[in-house]
């Protein structure tokens, strides 16, 4: 059964009896996506796993897009179906290629991040990256908790032990040791925790819009790290120009960004044949501390 036929079924079995077909869409990684027609009314956005990792995958997504529209003011689609086998959003668009884009995305997310503040950092239950679970279990200390349920805890996945050596993961250990050294003291806040570039599109009216969001509250850097490894188009420039003056980021920001940015790597490279370079990256960020200094 192709991909479209399932979620076309799926989408019946779920009473949208006005749809007629489903389009197949690119661009995610984790599951199967689509667009549908349906009679007399909009099309829609549904997706779906064909094997999903748990029943609260979509419900979990669905209350993070609340959290970043009522908390966080930013734009979302609008949630229209969240069960255990679909998800069903209203349709955004593809973001325009204008550094006025970037530039009002770079004033929202600032805003998000320095206004939603928390004494503690987790969320209030577990959700997912892709198809593993994001535990986010609360602590006090956000070193320990990047440490502990951002870092550590892809050691045990099967890719990611079959990709590094004894070394890289001893290395990666001294790297948690050193958090404290390595990254600024800085609170939590609400981020989307899965911000690549692809996770950010537009509203109808060409206003920033984020999708696929894996929340906690985190260091806002996160966010920060995500945009900035991920290819991000030469329009968005200005996004880290004016998001450091909004934020009062110091200087040496850049220079923490692969550090941070290795939740995500490992992440990667735990669920996919295909890591696009993560593996790479992860070691030449953990070079430094595969010695004892």
């Amino acid at each position: 059964m192709s991909s479209t036929t399932m979620l076309l079924e799926r989408l019946l079995q779920a009473g949208m009896r006005e749809v007629v077909t489903v389009e197949p869409v690119t661009g995610g990684v984790a599951a199967l996506a689509g667009i549908a027609t349906r009679r007399d009314a909009p099309p829609v956005f549904v997706k779906g796993f064909a094997d999903a990792p748990a029943e609260g995958v979509f419900v979990a997504e669905a209350e993070g897009l609340a959290a970043l529209r009522e908390l966080g003011g930013m734009a979302t689609p609008e949630v229209l179906l969240a069960d255990p086998e679909l998800l069903v959003l209203s349709v955004l668009r593809a973001r325009p290629h204008t550094e006025s884009f970037w530039e009002q995305l770079a004033h929202l997310l600032a805003r998000m991040h320095t206004s939603t503040t928390h004494p503690r950092f987790g969320w209030d239950h577990d959700n997912w990256l892709g198809r593993r679970r994001q535990v986010n279990t609360w602590h006090d200390d956000g070193f320990a908790f990047f440490a502990e349920h951002r870092l550590l805890r892809w050691l045990g996945e099967a890719r990611v032990e079959a990709a590094l050596d004894a070394a890289d993961r001893a290395a990666l250990e001294r790297l948690c040791d050193r958090l404290p050294d390595l990254l600024p003291d800085r609170p939590a806040c609400l981020t989307h925790g899965d911000l690549w570039t692809q996770n950010i599109m537009a509203t109808p009216g060409g206003q920033p819009a984020l999708i696929d969001p894996a929340v906690s509250y985190m260091w806002a850097e996160v966010d920060l790290a995500h945009v900035w490894s991920t290819s991000p188009p030469p329009e968005a420039r200005r996004f880290f120009e004016v998001y450091a003056d909004l934020t009062s980021l110091d200087d040496g920001w850049q220079a923490r960004m692969p550090v941070v940015q290795l939740r995500q790597h490992l992440a990667v490279l735990a669920q996919f044949d295909d890591d696009w370079g993560a593996g790479e990256q992860i070691r030449a960020t953990l070079a430094p501390f595969r010695t004892r200094s």
